[in-house]
């Protein structure tokens, strides 16, 4: 198979934990005889530093005439300043709104290997497996705003639409799993939160009548997420609600730096990253944990290259290099291994 893939390193620890995902990529092209091309291109801080834009016109060329774009991190103290007119969080919501990408997806499962990491109780993470489904283009982010020295405006608005758009999401991957979804919206109080809970159970009620639907306020879902987690399965959420719930949701499986995520349009394209960000504390130390990103890049094997068997070759090494000890600082305290090292050992772990 041919293909084309931008790269996105970014910023901290981007570039590092980018290579780690090359290595993978290379074991991955070697024993299935594939052929990706892989494009790298400016974004996020170094980009703002060297063309005064975070999403450059070259970069946004690259990314759509690519297959898939494949993003390390970005941001971080020199550019965090809120009063700054440009910063490179906004390049990511230029970004995901100018591809089109609607969709996040980020998959919440504990690994055994790593359970005695999370500060939650062991007893409440047996049999967690949640997939998220976030609103990526709509909502608070996205809506009307307006600062001033005495007061500012943040809208939030969604059409009925968008929110059928990423309901359909939901149902898709419900049907394939437990049919379950739980969709959390603050519907006591918002009136964006009451049109997504009338939209959602008008099409779920009316067309999917094997899907189970159970609306949940969001402040009951934070408490819920983590008394509860092993009763979730599909969770369904806006904007706002999803960041932050998915960033909570990273503590039940024992270090953030083990998450993927994938964020999708109407086609096969896809933009993939781990959850962590940027991380700039730890930056050019080696030791940021490169599983996240290695799990994108099998989320972008199997989402927008349908190579299925590719990416369960690389999410089966990720864990037999965990079966084996191998550890980076996030996952133990002792006996560590580098982000180098870690890399290599899922590559050679491809099989």
């Amino acid at each position: 198979m041919k293909a084309k893939v931008t790269l996105l390193s970014g910023d901290g620890i981007g570039p590092e934990i980018c290579q780690e995902a090359l290595k993978v990529l290379s074991a991955i092209e070697d024993k299935y005889d594939h052929e990706i091309e892989v494009r790298e291109a400016l974004f996020g801080g170094i980009a703002i530093d060297q063309t005064g834009s975070p999403y450059p016109d070259q970069t946004r060329v690259l990314c759509k005439e690519s297959d898939a774009v494949l993003l390390g991190a970005v941001g971080g103290p020199k550019w965090s300043d809120p009063k700054s007119e440009t910063r490179p969080e906004k390049g990511l919501l230029d970004m995901r709104s100018d591809l089109g990408v609607y969709a996040n997806i980020r998959h919440i499962k504990t690994y055994p290997q790593l359970i005695e990491n999370s500060p939650i109780k062991n007893k409440y993470l047996e049999n967690v497996d949640i997939v998220f489904v976030r609103e990526l283009i709509g909502g608070i982010y996205f809506g009307q705003k307006e600062r001033n020295e005495n007061d500012a405006m943040d809208v939030c608005q969604y059409t009925k639409d968008e929110i059928i758009r990423i309901t359909q999401v939901a149902i898709e991957l419900a049907s394939a799993r437990k049919n379950k979804i739980t969709s959390v919206d603050k519907a006591n109080v918002m009136a964006t939160s009451q049109l997504w809970r009338s939209v959602t159970t008008d099409l779920i009620e009316s067309q999917f009548k094997d899907i189970e639907l159970e609306h949940i306020l969001v402040d009951a879902a934070t408490m819920h997420l983590l008394s509860r987690p092993s009763d979730f399965d599909v969770i369904l959420a806006d904007n706002l609600f999803g960041d932050i719930l998915t960033d909570e949701a990273s503590m039940l499986t024992g270090s953030i730096g083990m998450i993927p995520s994938a964020s999708l349009g109407n086609e096969s394209f896809g933009v993939y990253e781990p959850i962590h960000g940027s991380a700039p504390d730890i930056q050019n130390q080696g030791i940021a944990n490169p599983c996240g990103m290695i799990l994108s890049l099998a989320l972008l094997l199997r989402h927008s290259l349908k190579l299925e068997t590719e990416a369960s070759a690389i999410e089966s090494a990720v864990n037999e290099t965990l079966n084996q000890g191998i550890y980076t600082a996030d996952l133990s305290n002792k006996d560590v291994v580098d982000t180098a090292t870690m890399g290599s050992a899922i590559a050679s772990n491809i099989l």
